[in-house]
C-alpha cells in the first residue's frame, strides 16, 4: 500500500496537473462548424464572423497559448503574447517543449518584466497589445489569455506620463506604507490597459477573456489589474490615497495633467457588452480535483478553504488544531472538554485570519461525523505571507510546513499519551508554480515525528526558523527527502495543502 507520503504527493500532482494551461483551455474551449464558425467557451458560442485575434500576459500564458494555437487552427490571424523574461529558456531547458510555441506560429512573443517589474521590454509589449487593439472592427474577435503575474507584463503609462514617473510614484506609495491594493488602484487609474482599459480600446470587436486566476476569490478586476473588466475604482479614490499618503503635492506634472482630465465616475458596466469574462482556472478547481482523488483512495474528504491567507505562523497553529482535533475524534474524546477547548482555539484564530467565506462552524461539524474507520483528507489553498527574519533562505510553503511540524512536536510534548501518537500524519504545503521562493522546491511534507528526528541529525528547527531559513534545513534533513520538487508547472493558482492522517 501506498504511504501517506506518496498519496499527498500524487493529490498535489492531479491537483496541478488539472490547472495546467494546455489541459485547461481544451476542456473550456472548442472550436465548431465550418460555414460560420463558433468559438464555444464553456457553453458560450461566440460567432467567428471574420477575423480571430490573440493576446495574451502573464506566467502561464505561454502554454495557454500553445493550446489556444492548436485549437484556433487558421483562424488565427496574429497574436502577441508577453511573458516573463526568460520563461521561454527556462522551459527549453527543462524539456518541456510541448510548452513552447512552433517556429511557424502566429503569435509573438515578447519576454519582459525582469523579477516581476514593470521594464522597457514589457511597455514594448504592451504598447504592440495596444495597438492590436486599437485596430480591430466590429466583426473581429479578440481573444484575451489572462494569469498571474501579468500586471507587470502591461505597463503603459497613459500619456504624457512616463513609466519611470509611474515607477517611482509606486516605489513612493510603497515605502509609506500603501497596502498592495491601495498601490494597484494608483497603478490602474494612470493606465492605458489596465482597470478595463484593454477591452476599451478593442471597443467594438468582441472580447473573449480566459483567466487563470492567482488572487484569492477571484475578483475579475484584480487579476492582472482587471484589463478586460470594469473597474470598481474612480479617479477620486486614487486622490484619496495619493492624499491619505500626503503625495498630491510632490506628483509629477504629467500626473496630475492625467488626473485632473480624467472623468470622475467609473466607467458604465454598460461599456462592456462587448466582453465575456471566463475564469477557465483557479485554486478551487485544483482543490476539487484533489478531493476527487482523495476519495478515489479511500479517504474522507473535506476541503477547508480555497481562501487562506494571513501570517504564516498563524496559519500552522490553526492547521495544528485541526490536526489535534481529527485525532481526538479518533481516540473518542471528540466530545471532552479537551476537543471543546480545541474547537474553541480555532474558532477564534480563523476569526482573527478573517479567511474570506470560510465557515468553520459548519466545517467543525463535518469533521465530527468522521471516525477511525476510514482515513481523513483534509484539503486547503490560498497564499500565506511570511515576516521574514534573518538570512535565510525559503519560502511560505516550505516555512509553514516547518512550523506545522514544530507546532505538532510541541503539541504532543505537552500532552502525556496524547492521540497524535496514535495516528500517522503527514503534511504537504505547495506552489501550483513549482517554485518556492527562490529555490527549486515547490514546497515541503512534514510529520509530528519530524523535529525529533531532525534534533538526532543536529538540526534545529527552531533556529533555522528564527533566521527564516527553512529551504537549508529541510535540504540538510534527510538528504531532502521531505522537499517538493515538482520542477516548473506553467500554472499558477497559487498554494495547496493537504492534511492526511489515519489511526494506527
Amino acid at each position: 500500500s501506498m504511504s501517506l507520503r506518496e498519496h499527498a504527493l500524487s493529490l498535489f500532482r492531479s491537483a496541478v496537473d488539472t490547472v495546467r494551461p494546455a489541459l485547461m483551455l481544451k476542456r473550456a474551449v472548442k472550436l465548431q462548424g465550418d460555414g460560420c464558425p463558433q468559438l464555444l467557451v464553456k457553453g458560450q458560442a461566440f460567432p467567428v464572423k471574420r477575423d480571430l485575434y490573440l493576446v495574451g500576459f502573464g506566467k502561464a500564458v505561454l502554454g495557454m497559448a500553445v493550446a489556444a494555437e492548436e485549437i484556433l487552427g487558421e483562424h488565427l490571424v496574429r497574436g502577441i503574447i508577453n511573458v516573463p523574461l526568460g520563461i521561454q529558456e527556462s522551459l527549453q531547458r527543462a524539456g518541456m517543449q510541448e510548452m513552447l510555441l512552433k517556429p511557424d506560429s502566429k503569435i509573438q512573443v515578447i519576454e519582459g518584466a525582469k523579477n516581476n517589474l514593470p521594464d522597457p521590454e514589457a511597455l514594448k509589449g504592451a504598447v504592440a497589445i495596444q495597438e492590436l487593439a486599437e485596430g480591430l472592427t466590429v466583426d473581429d474577435l479578440l481573444l484575451v489569455l489572462i494569469s498571474g503575474g501579468g500586471s507587470a507584463l502591461l505597463p503603459a503609462p497613459i500619456p504624457p506620463i512616463l513609466l519611470k514617473e509611474k515607477e517611482k510614484l509606486t516605489k513612493m506609495l510603497a515605502s509609506r506604507g500603501a497596502a498592495i491594493q491601495e498601490l494597484n488602484i494608483v497603478r490602474k487609474t494612470l493606465s492605458l490597459l489596465k482597470g478595463g482599459g484593454l477591452a476599451r480600446l478593442a471597443y467594438p470587436a468582441r472580447v473573449v477573456s480566459l483567466i487563470l486566476s492567482d488572487v484569492i476569490g477571484d475578483p475579475l478586476d484584480i487579476i492582472a489589474s482587471g484589463p478586460t473588466a470594469a473597474s470598481s475604482h474612480s479617479v477620486q479614490d486614487c486622490l484619496q490615497i495619493l492624499a491619505k499618503y500626503n503625495l498630491l503635492h510632490h506628483l509629477p506634472k504629467s500626473v496630475e495633467t492625467v488626473l485632473s482630465s480624467s472623468p470622475t465616475k467609473p466607467t458604465a458596466l454598460e461599456d462592456y457588452s462587448h466582453v465575456c469574462n471566463i475564469i477557465i482556472g483557479s485554486n478551487t478547481l485544483a482543490l476539487d480535483e484533489a478531493k476527487r482523488q482523495a476519495e478515489g483512495l479511500g479517504y474522507a474528504t473535506l476541503i477547508l478553504s480555497a481562501a487562506i491567507c494571513g501570517e504564516v505562523s498563524c496559519v500552522a497553529t490553526l492547521y495544528c488544531q485541526l490536526i489535534r482535533l481529527v485525532c481526538l475524534g479518533f481516540a473518542g474524546l471528540g466530545e471532552g472538554t479537551l476537543s471543546d477547548e480545541v474547537r474553541g482555539n480555532l474558532l477564534q484564530l480563523a476569526a482573527e485570519l478573517e479567511i474570506p467565506g470560510l465557515n468553520l462552524a459548519e466545517f467543525l461539524q463535518a469533521l465530527r461525523g468522521l471516525g477511525p474507520e476510514r482515513p481523513v483528507c483534509i484539503l486547503a489553498g490560498g497564499e500565506t505571507t511570511v515576516q521574514l527574519q534573518g538570512t535565510g533562505k525559503g519560502g511560505r510553503n516550505q516555512e509553514l510546513a516547518l512550523r506545522v511540524g514544530l507546532g505538532l512536536h510541541r503539541a504532543q510534548a505537552v500532552e502525556t499519551s496524547s492521540p497524535l501518537g496514535r495516528c500517522e500524519i503527514v503534511f504537504l504545503s505547495g506552489g501550483t508554480d513549482g517554485q518556492d521562493g527562490p529555490t527549486e522546491a515547490a514546497g515541503a511534507f512534514c510529520s509530528p515525528e519530524l523535529v525529533d528526528e531532525a534534533l538526532q541529525e543536529g538540526l534545529s528547527a527552531e533556529a533555522f526558523l528564527s533566521n527564516s531559513d527553512s529551504y537549508t534545513f529541510f535540504s540538510q534533513f534527510q538528504g531532502g527527502h521531505h522537499l517538493l520538487v515538482t520542477g516548473l508547472t506553467g500554472t499558477n493558482v497559487m498554494d495547496i495543502q493537504a492534511i492526511l492522517i489515519r489511526a494506527t
